[in-house]
């Protein structure tokens, strides 16, 4: 008898009410798709150092990691009882969006859900990591911002540049699509260049044939102009349409590309998307462990 090993997906826990949220996200994700969950958190010693003068002290650094380790078996173990989901309990120490990235490759995790706002006193901050962990990471990043209901991914804004990674992406949307039977909404724009707008229209209909091909549901919404910037008019759009999530792909910062799909404007589009999921996918891996056809 041949079992299939289940996927692992990685949530950074530390105790604020965003990363629950995050949690809770994760949840239904690992409900719907039959996952384990791996639950992480991380000490940032320069964090503990200037708060407490006992760092140094080992029995002291023990009891608090060991009072750490019990509150994180504890909702561990309220997860399993109530949806029974396998979870794995890691306490790390170091630079938190390092651990984040690092545990997700020791573990073969294939996804990171986390949350994105930031959290005072003994909650570490990490929404300020997440940008950090989005650029280090080899597996996708979702980052859940509000505390809006947790609900299935139904309606996905797909944004579309010129940039052959922004294509990468469909892989990701098709298998999500397929699973929740979800409608892909495409957004792209006109360019003042012709050429490119050629380029751009046979990028779109590549994408639309294979969505086609999947019997993946979809729309186009092309903007005649853009109004403020692609990101902000994307999070718009989404917002209008009340989508579940937004896919965008990250890439390193020296890129020396521009598009709003990497680098620093991915960034922004996960900062300022208050509502909508991000879903960010490293350009050149899928981060799926598991196979699907295309």
């Amino acid at each position: 008898m041949t079992t299939t090993k289940k996927n692992t997906m990685l949530v950074p826990v530390d105790f604020s009410p965003i990363s629950i949220r995050a949690l809770d996200h994760a949840v239904q994700l690992a409900r719907h798709f039959d996952n384990n969950l791996a639950l992480l958190h991380v000490i940032e010693e320069a964090f503990f150092s200037g708060l407490f003068n006992f760092w140094q002290d080992d029995e002291k650094k023990g009891e608090i990691k060991a009072e750490l380790r019990q509150k994180m078996e504890a909702l561990a173990d309220d997860i399993n009882k109530k949806y029974n989901i396998d979870c794995t309990v890691l306490i790390k120490e170091g630079k938190i969006s390092k651990e984040i990235a690092d545990t997700a490759s020791e573990l073969g995790c294939d996804s990171i859900i986390m949350g994105s706002s930031g959290a005072s006193g003994l909650e570490q901050i990490i929404g300020s990591n997440a940008s950090k962990t989005i650029m280090q990471a080899s597996v996708p990043v979702i980052v859940v911002k509000s505390d809006r209901e947790v609900n299935a991914y139904k309606n996905i804004v797909f944004p579309l540049d010129l940039t052959m990674e922004s294509r990468q992406k469909v892989k990701w949307a098709i298998y999500l699509a397929k699973s929740y039977k979800s409608t892909i909404h495409i957004i792209t724009y006109q360019i003042d260049d012709e050429d490119a707008n050629i380029r751009m229209r046979a990028a779109l209909k590549q994408i639309t044939r294979m969505l086609e091909q999947n019997g993946v549901s979809y729309t186009e919404k092309i903007l005649t102009k853009i109004e403020t910037d692609f990101a902000l008019d994307t999070i718009a759009y989404a917002e209008s349409i009340k989508a579940d999530l937004i896919m965008i792909m990250s890439q390193q910062e020296n890129s020396g590309l521009e598009d709003f799909i990497i680098g620093t404007e991915a960034q922004q589009l996960v900062n300022k998307s208050q509502n909508v999921p991000v879903m960010c996918i490293k350009p050149g891996k899928t981060g799926f462990t598991s196979e699907f056809a295309v």
